[in-house]
């Protein structure tokens, strides 16, 4: 008999099952953040801080594509996780060949896009000419490789969606660890400076890529992948793409928006720019915990919508911010508290470390705001609405942060820190609407 790797939900403890589910999907999280920081710590400690600036200034940009992609995954997450729920193994085996199908297509498109758009989003950015040539070297090498990081997410995605993080996990772990070696070696040993980091990147992620891939295809259960069955069936493309294309949408335009925000950081030079990238970097490490309760939301949701539970997917959903709370609070004080020394990961350039730590200071708590309103918008995902999240996350991150920082640039204090705060002001206004509309349209539908 084999050993099914699938874990269901629809049954179980809560807390347990929640915990199970995020703590390996958190760690996974955590060393696949390490890509694009371990080529942050690596270019400021031994490039500069011109060449920190310009990997710091791309990030914008490479995480408006991999969330745009992983809205794809979360569709295709929430209608697998639906179909194992309901035990139709059936529709389960076709949806993931069809997600298949889809990924192979969008790989090529998101490459030929990205490529072809790089110079474009660099100057609307304003990135400054003293870092626009790094930045751009660097990008044009990340998007010549992404197809390994989506093709990993989206092997990632199908796994969730039947339960199973851990092996996701393990080869994250591996890869981020060749990740440190080969940057270490293309740029101390071989001196390819800012290039270097990125080949080093890419050629990692297509590693993870090839053990999921392999997972997916070698697999005897339920949800493996064959080429001779691999399809585009438009029914499930469609549900797919009902539920993952608005989390796409607003993703991508959320990050567009993001790119204004650093256009505005832009403008105060490279020693800002290098300090609030280090910020960004620890502030995405400090948003995992909330990523991965989100996670755990929509594929609890899903798999407990499939079975027709839905007071378990309520109390699922309740779980999950109070744990997101917990952990998320827990790692802002250590790094409140630890500021200065995180920021000497990346830098010795006190400049540029007092800039960072200013921005920690002012931000990081508001991050607890970001707990319930992303497990709110996960949960609803895996309900199959994922039009409420788009909408209010599109009003809070875009309209109402880009109207604080038109005002307050132009009118009352064009600073780092008041430009910085845009953050917070998002995260806020999509609390408070989030649990509105939670509370309206869900606990209360009939």
């Amino acid at each position: 008999m084999v050993h099914s790797k699938t874990k269901d939900m629809t049954v179980g403890s809560i807390p347990r099952l929640i915990l199970e589910f995020a703590l390996p999907l958190m760690i996974g999280n955590i060393f696949q953040m390490l890509y694009n920081t371990v080529d942050s710590i690596v270019v400021g400690n031994f490039v500069g801080t011109q060449a920190l600036a310009a990997v710091s200034s791309t990030t914008m940009i490479t995480n408006m594509s991999v969330f745009f992609f992983n809205g794809f995954s979360i569709g295709a997450t929430v209608i697998i996780g639906k179909y194992f729920g309901a035990k139709d193994h059936k529709l389960l085996h076709r949806a993931v060949e069809t997600t298949m199908g889809a990924t192979f297509a969008l790989c090529l498109l998101f490459t030929a896009f990205f490529l072809a758009g790089t110079d474009f989003m660099l100057r609307f950015m304003k990135t400054p000419a003293d870092v626009f040539d790094q930045a751009a070297l660097y990008l044009r090498i990340y998007f010549a490789g992404v197809t390994g990081l989506l093709l990993y997410n989206m092997g990632s995605g199908i796994l969730r969606a039947v339960g199973d993080t851990k092996r996701p996990l393990y080869f994250l772990i591996l890869t981020s660890i060749l990740n440190i070696f080969l940057d270490l070696l293309f740029v101390l040993a071989f001196h390819w400076g800012i290039a270097g980091v990125a080949y080093a990147t890419i050629l990692a992620q297509f590693i993870s890529a090839g053990a999921t891939m392999a997972v997916l295809l070698r697999t005897r259960d339920i949800y493996r992948f064959s080429f001779a069955d691999l399809c585009l069936d438009r029914g499930l493309l469609s549900q797919i793409f009902r539920v993952g294309l608005p989390t796409a949408i607003q993703s991508i335009i959320t990050s567009f928006s993001n790119i204004f925000v650093q256009s505005y950081i832009n403008f105060f030079g490279a020693i800002v720019m290098a300090g609030w990238g280090c910020y960004n970097k620890l502030d995405q490490f400090i948003m995992l915990p909330v990523l991965s309760m989100a996670m755990a939301a929509t594929t609890f949701v899903a798999q407990n919508m499939g079975a027709h539970n839905e007071k378990r997917a309520i109390d699922g959903t309740v779980t999950s911010i109070l744990m997101s709370l917990a952990i998320t609070g827990a790692i802002a004080a250590l790094l409140f508290i630890f500021a200065d020394t995180s920021m000497r990961l990346f830098t010795g350039d006190e400049p540029v470390i007092k800039a960072g730590v200013a921005f920690i200071h002012i931000n990081i708590f508001f991050m607890l705001f970001n707990c319930v309103n992303q497990v709110l918008a996960g949960a609803l995902r895996g309900r199959g609405d994922s039009i409420g999240p788009m909408v209010i996350m599109l009003l809070s991150f875009v309209l109402i942060r880009q109207i604080y920082l038109y005002l307050m640039t132009r009118f009352i204090s064009n600073t780092p820190l008041t430009v910085g705060f845009g953050y917070p002001v998002g995260w806020m206004t999509c609390c408070v609407l989030e649990v509105l509309y939670f509370y309206l349209f869900w606990k209360h539908r009939k």
